[in-house]
Formats: structure tokens, sequence, C-alpha cells
């Protein structure tokens, strides 16, 4: 990056990202957000993070998925939930609707045809 070049992120960063700028002797601009915005910007970086995910090449996705982690815990806590709740619930809907284990693709529904 030049110098006096400023680069527009624009999204939710880890804890630690704007000492590791500075040590990097680049100036960060952030800001804590707000009760109402912080769902929103955590749902935003599940996105981003899941998007990581699908792009990782085999020697990545250990990583990618610990980026996923991090931020589906940061928002079971900002929901309220605790993470027994979580899985609690995953396993209740399991039971009723089963897991993805068998990697089933449902390509389409057809409707029976009617007399």
């Amino acid at each position: 990056m030049d110098q006096g070049q400023t680069i527009v992120y624009g999204k939710l960063v880890r804890d630690q990202i704007p000492q590791i700028i500075e040590a990097d002797g680049k100036t960060p601009t952030v800001r804590v957000l707000g009760e109402s915005e912080v769902v929103p910007a955590l749902t935003a970086k599940l996105a981003e993070e899941a998007e990581e995910l699908r792009r990782a090449g085999p020697d990545d996705r250990l990583e990618e998925l610990a980026d996923i982690y991090e931020v589906l815990s940061a928002l079971t806590e900002t929901l309220g939930y605790s993470d027994e709740e979580v899985k609690e619930a995953a396993h209740h809907k399991r039971i009723k609707r089963g897991g993805f284990r068998r990697g089933l693709w449902l390509d389409e529904v057809r409707s029976a045809k009617r007399s």
C-alpha cells in the first residue's frame, strides 16, 4: 500500500485487528457498533466467512472453520443463547428432520397428478 493510500473495508473485524494494523505502521479508523448494528454485522461476517470456506483449499479449511466457529460463538452470545442451548436445538432438529451426513441433494419435487 502506497503512503497516504486509504482502503475502505466497512466490515466487522476481530478485536485485535486495530492493534495489528497499528503495529504495521498504519492507522485504522474503527468504531464500536451500536446494539442494533451488532447482529446484522455478525450475520454478514458469518456469510463472508462461509464464502471463504467455500473457496478454501484443503490446507485452509480448518482455519476457515475456526473463523466461522468464532463468529457463530459471538452471535450466539449476542442473541442471549448459550452454546449448550444451540447444541440442544440442533439435536432436536436433527431428530425431527435429520442432519446432513448423507450428503443428499434435492434436485426437484413433482406434484402428484390429480384425477
